[in-house]
């Protein structure tokens, strides 16, 4: 099942698009349900804790007979902030007698899409594409959830030659809402970041998460989302990002 994400399906309908497309041709059959609310992720970011159980409990409620079903070999989530708060839904929601079973086995199921294919794919290994990737880790994917390997190896693994820009460990600004509420500071840290992946001189800037990318659309390199990538290089359409950046 794939989190289709709030924001996502507005902003960016091609990334949800991009990881239905790879897995499809990967044999995966991918089913959308609606999750009747935000996930809680921008509500939880707030400490707007009330407001994010609220949403969770929707989630828990729209998705229990899928999740009772037993028949889910995963919850893949292609924007790693709301990947985040799922995979921390067994704990959140750990005192709720109604939907703590649901919560936990939502945790107990989501996987980012990288983590998901690196671990349960055998995507083949693909030519030199004569091309650089800056890959920009996001905080919530590569601080919140740990995933720090798979995304780097599946763009390797697809013939890309893989960068790392300096401080790759600090924020972009972004953060869920940061740069709405702190738009001084967010302002900083993107240009920090820019400034970074700018002296890469990559072909190609890759992130897991929208927040990201929109953040850090100014670079000097097109952005997309890894799984665009992926999708292009295993036989899908080149992203929208890269069609007047690169010949």
């Amino acid at each position: 099942m794939l989190l289709s994400g709030c924001a996502q399906r507005a902003l960016d309908p091609e990334i949800n698009a991009s990881t239905i497309r790879l897995l499809n041709r990967q044999g995966v059959d991918v089913v959308v349900r609606s999750q009747a609310s935000c996930c809680g992720a921008l509500a939880h970011h707030i400490n707007a804790e009330d407001a994010a159980h609220k949403q969770m409990e929707a989630v828990c409620s729209a998705w229990a007979n899928d999740i009772a079903s037993g028949q889910l070999d995963a919850i893949i989530v292609n924007t790693s902030g709301c990947g985040t708060t799922l995979k921390d839904y067994g704990n959140l929601m750990s005192g709720n007698s109604r939907h703590s079973e649901t919560a936990r086995k939502i945790s107990d199921l989501t996987m980012d899409i990288s983590e998901y294919l690196y671990s349960k794919m055998a995507l083949p290994t693909l030519a030199k594409q004569n091309m650089t990737i800056a890959y920009h880790a996001a905080c919530s994917l590569q601080h919140g959830q740990k995933v720090l390997q798979a995304p780097r190896a599946l763009l390797a693994q697809a013939g890309f030659e893989v960068k790392t820009p300096a401080e790759s460990h600090l924020c972009c600004g972004s953060a869920g809402v940061y740069n709405v509420l702190q738009p001084e500071l967010s302002q900083q840290l993107k240009e920090r970041k820019i400034r970074n992946l700018n002296k890469v001189g990559a072909d190609i800037i890759c992130a897991g998460n929208l927040g990201c990318i929109h953040q850090l659309s100014d670079a000097s390199s097109p952005i997309c989302h890894t799984i665009q990538i992926l999708d292009w290089a295993y036989g899908g359409p080149k992203p929208h990002s890269l069609l007047e950046g690169l010949g």
